[in-house]
Formats: C-alpha cells, structure tokens, sequence
C-alpha cells in the first residue's frame, strides 16, 4: 500500500524534481555507505530503501521520456 501512495506521488512529479531527488537520495546513499564502512550506521535497512526509491524515481522517469517521444 506504501508503494502505490509513493507511485503516485513520484508520477506527480515533473522531470527536474525528479532528477532532484534522485541526486539528493545518492548523495544520502553514499552518506549512509560510509557510515556502514566506519561501522556506526544505525538504520541499515535504509540504504535498501534508497535504492529501491531511486529504481522507482527512474523507472517513472523512463516512462516520462518513453511517452513524450511517442507524442
């Protein structure tokens, strides 16, 4: 139920918010990957979850692309 609520709120979206937070979310996943390497990371189930966010958030926008060429 979360996934779809986040689908919509994703497909909302225009491409540069969406290219937005793809940036923000990978400068987050690479924060969180240094914390895992220095041993002191607190939720690591998170970087799961940012990867899995930002395949949706480029998934969405290769359907943008995808329909605006066959328009």
């Amino acid at each position: 139920m979360k996934t779809t609520a986040q689908l919509k709120d994703i497909r909302k979206m225009s491409v540069e918010e969406i290219n937005k937070k793809i940036v923000d979310l990978k400068e987050e996943l690479f924060n969180l990957k240094f914390q895992a390497a220095l041993g002191n990371i607190e939720k690591p189930a998170r970087m799961n979850e940012i990867k899995r966010t930002i395949a949706r958030l480029k998934t969405v926008l290769t359907e943008k692309e995808t329909a605006s060429k066959a328009n």
